[in-house]
């Protein structure tokens, strides 16, 4: 017998005995004489009896709590019930033209006490799964919100294999190997601990779920445990203001070690399996999909290309409306055989200015020309991509440097990665 069965039966018998014993015992009897003036009118030749009565009480009982506990639309459910109080009205008014008073009151007491106490079981219910589900899968892995809202039972989650469309956003100190060279292994230490925690909690404000923490870096899912149409735009605009706070600590630490600190992210999106896992009595969550492993090849991808947010063709469609970016290159996926064109964010379109999106456009021309192999072209455009910070502009630098000799018909070396 499956619970919520066992629960309305328990709950029936509960509520059937509650009503016969106060009807037996006469605590009704008040509240039944006014009912039966109201209604009754002139004496009637017939009543229905007591035990007729017992068995309607259990009926209903019974029938009301299953009904309601065994339901997936509860409210639903209740409306329509509420509507059988109207019915046993309309039948005793029936009975009342034949001369026979039926006694309204201890059937409609029935219904109403077991839509009720069926709530209530279910309100319980849904609070401690909501409790479980926090402490064992989301402690520490959502915001303190957000577990609240599966607290109260506003969210519900399923523990059981599901594919979410979600964006994954893969953070890593860009340049932790010479740190590790350079930096004394209590100060690394530090900066990673440092790293770990403000990009963990950004991450969490921003209402991702966490699905790893360690010190090779950080990795976030947009779009679970609840889905969100936006999550593509909400990764990409946290991310680039994440790099900026990185850059204000940066800027503001005193030590030499912290200001060579630098941070990447890779960003994808698509179809995402979460799968729960339950090792030694602990529960856990494992997020798998070509989007985590896509997200973490972005990452590693910007030291090659001097870029610090690469984002692929998925996510850029999402949120290309919300943010500049330009191609840089073509990546190979999960399967050799596929290539994904990679995107760099550049900055959220309302803050971007006229001239940042000129020098964005002879960015897009000048590589589209090199693909199409139009060296002079492609020259050409990259040098008016040319800004203020052109010397930190790793990518626009790479591809200048290739373009240089091919412009001048010396060697034909196309970009590689």
């Amino acid at each position: 017998m499956k619970r919520s069965s066992l629960v309305a039966l328990i709950l029936g018998a509960i509520i059937s005995a509650i009503l016969i014993a106060a009807r037996a015992s006469g605590w009704l009897q008040p509240l039944e004489q006014a009912v039966e003036t109201a209604l009754a009118g002139s004496e009637p030749n017939r009543v229905v009896g007591a035990a007729l009565q017992y068995v309607l009480i259990v009926v209903l009982s019974f029938g009301t709590v299953w009904l309601v506990m065994t339901s997936t639309q509860k409210s639903k459910v209740s409306w329509v019930l509420g509507g059988l109080v109207v019915e046993l009205l309309v039948l005793c008014w029936i009975c009342r033209l034949y001369q026979t008073f039926f006694q309204p009151l201890p059937a409609v007491l029935a219904v109403a006490l077991g839509i009720g106490a069926a709530h209530a079981v279910a309100a319980v219910s849904t609070r401690r799964s909501g409790l479980h589900v926090a402490r064992d899968f989301f402690g520490n892995r959502l915001s303190e919100e957000q577990i609240a809202r599966f607290t109260s039972g506003e969210l519900t989650f399923e523990a059981s294999p599901k594919s979410y469309q979600g964006t994954a956003v893969v953070c890593d100190i860009a340049n932790k190997h010479d740190l590790a060279d350079d930096c004394p292994p209590a100060l690394l230490a530090e900066i990673t601990d440092k790293f770990v925690r403000h990009a963990t909690a950004s991450f969490l404000k921003a209402g991702a779920y966490i699905e790893t923490v360690t010190g090779e870096g950080v990795v976030a899912v947009f779009g679970f445990p609840v889905e969100d149409s936006g999550q593509a735009e909400k990764a990409t605009r946290h991310a680039l203001l994440l790099l900026e706070s990185f850059e204000k600590m940066r800027d503001e630490s005193k030590d030499g070690c912290f200001k060579k600190f630098n941070v990447h992210m890779g960003i994808s999106s698509g179809t995402m399996i979460v799968v729960p896992l339950h090792q030694e009595e602990r529960a856990n969550l494992f997020a798998t999909g070509e989007p985590v492993e896509l997200a973490r090849r972005f990452c590693i991808a910007n030291r090659f290309y001097g870029s610090r947010i690469l984002i692929g063709p998925r996510t850029f469609e999402l949120a290309s409306n919300a943010i500049i970016a330009r191609p840089i290159d073509f990546l190979s996926g999960v399967d050799a055989r596929e290539r994904h064109e990679i995107y760099e964010p550049l900055k959220l379109a309302t803050e971007a200015s006229p001239d940042e999106i000129a020098r964005r456009d002879f960015f897009w021309n000048g590589v589209v020309l090199y693909r199409e192999k139009r060296w002079a072209e492609a020259y050409s455009q990259f040098q008016k991509a040319r800004g203020p910070n052109e010397q930190n502009d790793a990518p626009l630098q790479l591809y200048v440097r290739r373009l240089e000799p091919l412009a001048l018909h010396l060697v034909d070396s196309p970009l590689e990665y």
